[in-house]
């Protein structure tokens, strides 16, 4: 695998999934406007087949603590970078406190105008999960999704939905935007999983 015409490191080269190419830059990508948002405007809303469902304000989250993740993007467009530093509220700690009742196997991401995204819980426990705020140490801009976003790290960056208004628990599968315009539910970088007709045994598909 080459960089500029010269060859990664083992090291590094380990860490980039199949089909991907590394790039230096943080490519912007998304459908529709950005949204001009404010962070004293802006809530969350933590939903669904919870115990405690609650609604926070953007300094009644970040006050929960914030937390740092270094951890690699990978787009199902093709590109990836390595050590971003994220930082924001576990979305375990999100979890813990709304309480999900035994039945929840998926979390839906709702997002300014509309958009959604659906995500296995088992995905969304992950350690490295984030609601985030901040990359590299400053705020997010607003084209990378200011003044929140959803950072999972182990699955291609569109389920790192930008631009996040709420996180709904549920039984079953919502498929959000990308996903029922041939997405895949998943979205595994490590086994391409990238288009909706690659679903097979692992895939739960909406009742």
């Amino acid at each position: 695998m080459k960089l500029f015409g010269q060859k990664l490191p083992d090291e590094v080269a380990k860490r980039v999934p199949p089909g991907q190419r590394l790039v230096k830059t943080w490519p912007v990508l998304q459908y529709g406007p950005v949204p001009a948002a404010e962070g004293s405007e802006w809530t969350l809303e933590v939903s669904g087949l919870v115990e405690d469902p609650f609604t926070l304000t953007y300094d009644e989250l970040k006050a929960l603590g914030p937390q740092d993740v270094t951890a690699d993007m990978h787009c199902v467009t093709g590109w990836s970078t390595l050590d971003n530093t994220w930082t924001g509220i576990p979305f375990r700690v999100l979890a813990e406190r709304a309480k999900p009742t035994p039945e929840v196997k998926w979390v839906i991401a709702h997002c300014e105008h509309g958009y959604t995204s659906d995500l296995s819980m088992e995905a969304m426990l992950d350690d490295d999960v984030l609601v985030a705020w901040a990359h590299g140490g400053q705020d997010l801009t607003p084209e990378h999704g200011y003044p929140l976003r959803l950072v999972v790290p182990k699955r291609y960056a569109w389920k790192s939905a930008k631009w996040l208004r709420g996180l709904e628990f549920s039984k079953h599968n919502k498929r959000g935007f990308w996903e029922v315009r041939g997405y895949h539910i998943h979205a595994d970088p490590w086994r391409e999983e990238r288009y909706s007709y690659q679903e097979g045994p692992r895939a739960e598909l909406e009742p």
